[in-house]
């Protein structure tokens, strides 16, 4: 487990940070900024949870759980030793991707199909899910773009490509089951 019995080390103060492995990169590496966005995601899950009520909020807490996990994920890159390593590596799994495809498929079977774009808002939560949704997409870009280079457990892209989709059902959901969806009417203003 962690213990944090000091916050400030000063070894980040010429612009490198110590990945889980140990290794030191600058602090605008691939790998620094996919799991930081991870992190502002998590801020941004844990505003939303501001204003989210019963099983929403339930579901929202799970989320920030995974996005530690997720973010410890990213921080450690694969190494061949990971399995000989005194403390393995936290690594997403297949059964959290599950959980979040069978909530979504529950809260979806309540909404009616989508007969047009909808526009970010509705109602405060449905807001704070559409901030959310952008975030995870920008986290899975970058999560995609350091695979480009770097090894990335698979399972961490899977989970937040399927995060944004979770994100924007809920919206839907905290939007009185989209019946408060406000839907985009292609050139409206022209």
């Amino acid at each position: 487990m962690v213990v944090l019995n000091k916050i400030y080390t000063r070894t980040g103060d010429k612009g490198q940070t110590a990945l889980g492995n140990g290794d030191r990169v600058a602090k605008y590496s691939d790998r620094v900024t996919a799991y930081g966005t991870v992190d502002e995601l998590n801020c941004f899950v844990g505003v939303a949870r501001l204003v989210a009520e019963g099983e929403m909020d339930r579901a929202l807490s799970h989320i920030q759980n995974d996005l530690f996990d997720l973010g410890a994920d990213l921080c450690r890159p694969e190494m061949e030793k990971d399995a000989q390593a005194e403390y393995p590596p936290l690594r997403m799994a297949a059964t959290q991707v599950v959980r979040l495809e069978e909530e979504i498929d529950r809260m979806n079977a309540g909404l009616d199909p989508l007969r047009s774009f909808i526009l970010p808002g509705g109602s405060a939560l449905a807001a704070h899910l559409h901030v959310c949704r952008t975030v995870a997409r920008r986290a899975e870009r970058l999560a995609v773009e350091l695979s480009g280079s770097e090894t990335v457990n698979p399972e961490a892209i899977t989970y937040l490509n399927r995060l944004s989709d979770w994100f924007f059902v809920a919206a839907r959901t905290a939007n009185n089951g989209g019946k408060n969806d406000m839907l985009w009417v292609p050139g409206a203003n022209r």
